[in-house]
């Protein structure tokens, strides 16, 4: 990850002590606001609905989101807000946020202590494929990235009881990322960049399923044994993953407009 830039010690220096308090919040934020524009530029985003939360480093119980009424594309490090586990703002804000939208980020960051980041998106693609009875199908390396390692959980309504967010941990468990059928999807990442390549897979894959759907004839899949030797090839030494993608990704944006970072 990037080191602390001049330009983030100076944000840092102008936010209130409250609302951030280390250079590492900070860094954090700057990942997050990343995030969110990254997801914006790919039209994931619904509205001003769904969420990427990230646990702060160093202050247990502490969570950062977006503020409840923007789109992800307005998302910057220094408006992202400061929650506690129950939704609650926590320091200086102008912004409030979507206190039910959090309770799935509540849940899985309690149940899933090694995850910094968790991502709830409505990807059209990942609904789609979350629809259909067998999921998703080993069709592509994309796919096979979550061999045997995607949680399902089914769609239950608009508001997540605690029974809900028991069952959803639950079907979790410690898979990096679930299809919440007929809802959307969920991915976790030790780091915000994790998080974001690992999306950006299954969202590939889930395209990638669809169009091949399409073509009118039977669908070739690898055997199972191929299917587990590519999976462990493509998780490698088990390392976080995203270090390498997450310099060009926030080049990319800072051609583009680097006001994420402020």
């Amino acid at each position: 990850m990037e080191r602390l830039s001049d330009q983030g010690r100076q944000a840092l220096a102008t936010q209130p002590a409250s609302s951030v308090t280390t250079p590492e919040e900070w860094q954090l934020r700057v990942n997050l606001a990343a995030c969110y524009r990254l997801c914006a530029l790919h039209g994931w985003d619904d509205g001003i609905y769904t969420h990427i939360s990230a646990a702060i480093p160093g202050q247990p119980g502490l969570y950062l989101i977006n503020p409840f009424g923007l789109h992800f594309s307005e998302v910057k490090a220094s408006n992202l807000v400061k929650i506690n586990a129950a939704g609650a703002v926590v320091g200086v804000s102008g912004h409030t946020v979507n206190k039910a939208g959090f309770a799935l980020h509540a849940a899985v960051h309690a149940a899933r202590p090694d995850v910094e980041c968790v991502m709830h998106l409505h990807n059209v693609d990942g609904i789609a494929v979350g629809a259909q009875s067998l999921g998703l199908l080993p069709l592509s390396a994309h796919a096979l990235r979550f061999y045997q390692q995607l949680g399902y959980h089914h769609y239950e309504g608009l508001a997540m009881t605690p029974q809900e967010q028991a069952r959803l941990v639950e079907r979790l468990g410690q898979h990096p990322a679930m299809l919440m059928r007929n809802h959307g999807t969920l991915v976790c990442g030790r780091t915000v960049a994790e998080a974001y390549v690992l999306m950006e897979t299954l969202d590939k894959a889930c395209a990638i399923q669809l169009k091949a759907q399409t073509g009118g004839t039977s669908l070739h899949m690898p055997s199972p044994d191929t299917c587990m030797k590519a999976h462990q090839q493509l998780i490698g030494d088990g390392a976080p993953e995203g270090a390498l993608e997450w310099p060009a990704l926030l080049r990319k944006l800072d051609r583009i407009n680097p006001d994420y970072r402020t």
